[in-house]
């Protein structure tokens, strides 16, 4: 008989980047999380692709610059063969697992990233005025839906308009210097002017 294998040491609990840092100015800035998040590589028309990111996130294949929402869920565009996949945090191993299932004897790479990057949530009636500060994009013509991946100040970033509010997507490694511009864009008396 065997010796019976030993346990499998606890799996380490997510830490957010700034601890749920948080500010309310003329617009609330928080960080949220933790997320999970893949990045799915494949070709648009990559056999199993739509199954695998049904899969994961419950959703069809989002079309250039979208990101489509299931509940706690979504997949958004991020560039012609690059897709995001968001959904909780506990649940990135399986989703590997399925996309890797799905995809089998297709060229792919799918990676966890989840702690590699930060959220923020702005909210409020004018939050999409602290964005508006910070990135070269037309905010006035951002349908609900729609993701832009462009700079935040000097960084790269992610962000998309849902519910009263935007949420953005960043490296953690600038976390605190995106947070610290969110927060200084949302001071209040630093509103734009119609």
């Amino acid at each position: 008989m065997s010796d019976p294998l030993p346990p499998l040491p606890p799996v380490p609990v997510p830490v957010l980047a700034l601890g749920g840092a948080g500010f309310t100015g003329f617009a609330t800035v928080r960080e949220i999380g933790p997320l999970g998040m893949i990045s799915l590589r494949a070709a648009r028309d990559a056999q199993g692709l739509a199954e695998a990111i049904r899969a994961v996130a419950g959703t069809g294949v989002p079309a250039q610059r979208q990101i489509v929402h299931n509940g706690d869920r979504a997949a958004g565009w991020m560039s012609p063969d690059e897709y995001l996949l968001i959904l909780p945090h506990a649940a990135t191993e399986v989703a590997l697992a399925q996309v890797a299932a799905a995809m089998a004897g297709t060229h792919h790479l799918a990676v966890t990233v989840s702690d590699a990057r930060t959220a923020f949530r702005i909210e409020g009636a004018k939050a999409d005025q602290v964005i508006a500060k910070l990135a070269p994009v037309d905010l006035t013509a951002l349908a609900a839906g729609e993701l832009r991946r462009t700079r935040v100040a000097q960084v790269a970033a992610a962000f998309w308009r849902d519910g009263d509010g935007m949420t953005l997507v960043c490296f953690r490694s600038v976390a605190r210097y995106v947070f610290d511009l969110l927060v200084l864009s949302a001071t209040p008396g630093s509103e734009i002017t119609p």
